[in-house]
């Protein structure tokens, strides 16, 4: 059963290596343009957001990974230089998930609270949320570094960065464990479920209260330019922090079973490894599905995607026609 779930976890990260890469490096050139309808300051979340994911497929798919199954042995196996790639993966994700929870609350914002919207809602205030994130989720990382012991020494060179056996004994280590998984992904999972129900709350009263204004449930169906635009800006918002509910969950339920059980990760089963294993695989996947999901939820984004792939073609053509010429 492992020996077929290596197998699989190789051909996905590979195709993870493959896609991923360049989706996120195309939402932000294309986001980075502000040509897809957006504000400036959702435009600044969901380039962080894509720039946080483009690191997770870097340093959790590439560095770690595919240096795995395809290059053992390598540098990248030797204690200091991997101890520093798994702060760099915790930095990463830690971004990743928490710039969705700012978008999230951004959106909320601009639908629920009229009066805050003006001072918060700018390009300004999105660089500074963005800065105060990063910086302070690096900070909290940087004890990672010290949870690892060498695997082996061959030459007085330490190879392989293991947890160390009191990770997961060790009080001050499990409650820092505790304290991790609350901040990634337990909080930003509540805030953005909090979040998310109230910006329902609000959109739900705000139409009945328009349409009782506007006459609609007596005089047809007109419509309504104001509630249309919401309805976009809520499709993106609860499309966006819907996905990563949905491929964190596995990971959560994860955490909870070996907390409330008491059991050790490094003694689990076959089928607790593959459990544990998937969920590590479907988070990732989150940081590979939001270019997908602006191509799917914003006209404009398509629009630009495709004038950007027939770049190269388009450009091409007019150069041989100029020659030609």
């Amino acid at each position: 059963m492992l020996g077929t779930f290596d197998s699989i976890q190789k051909i996905y990260y590979m195709i993870l290596a493959i896609i991923g890469v360049p989706v996120n490096l195309l939402a932000i050139v294309i986001l980075s343009r502000g040509k897809c309808g957006l504000s400036t300051c959702t435009t600044r979340y969901l380039v962080a957001m894509a720039a946080a994911d483009l690191l997770v497929i870097i340093t959790e798919v590439l560095l770690r990974w595919i240096s795995y199954y395809y290059f053992p042995g390598s540098f990248l196996d030797i204690t200091p230089v991997c101890t520093v790639i798994v702060v760099l993966i915790c930095a990463a994700t830690d971004w990743s998930v928490w710039f969705t929870v700012t978008f999230t609350f951004d959106r909320f914002v601009v639908i629920c609270c009229q009066k805050m919207k003006t001072k918060y809602c700018t390009e300004k205030t999105a660089a500074v949320v963005l800065a105060t994130t990063c910086v302070l989720l690096s900070l909290k990382n940087v004890p990672f570094y010290f949870s690892f012991e060498p695997a082996e020494v061959i030459d007085n060179v330490p190879w392989g960065c293991p947890d160390k056996p009191s990770y997961y004994t060790e009080p001050s280590w499990m409650a820092f464990d505790w304290f991790d998984t609350i901040s990634s992904p337990l909080l930003p999972f509540t805030l953005i479920l909090a979040f998310n129900a109230l910006t329902v709350r609000r959109i739900v009263v705000a139409s009945r209260v328009r349409k009782g204004l506007r006459g609609q449930n007596k005089r047809g169906n007109r419509i309504d330019p104001e509630m249309e635009s919401r309805r976009k800006s809520v499709i993106l918002l609860f499309t966006i922090s819907g996905n990563f509910i949905l491929l964190w969950l596995v990971y959560i339920a994860d955490f909870l079973y070996y907390n409330i059980t008491g059991s050790d990760p490094g003694g689990y089963n076959e089928s607790e490894f593959v459990f544990r294993r998937v969920g590590y695989m479907l988070l990732i996947l989150s940081c590979c599905t939001n270019t997908f999901i602006y191509g799917v939820t914003q006209s404009k984004f398509r629009a630009q995607f495709k004038n950007l792939v027939k770049y190269p073609v388009t450009s091409m053509i007019q150069r041989i026609n100029k020659q030609n010429s």
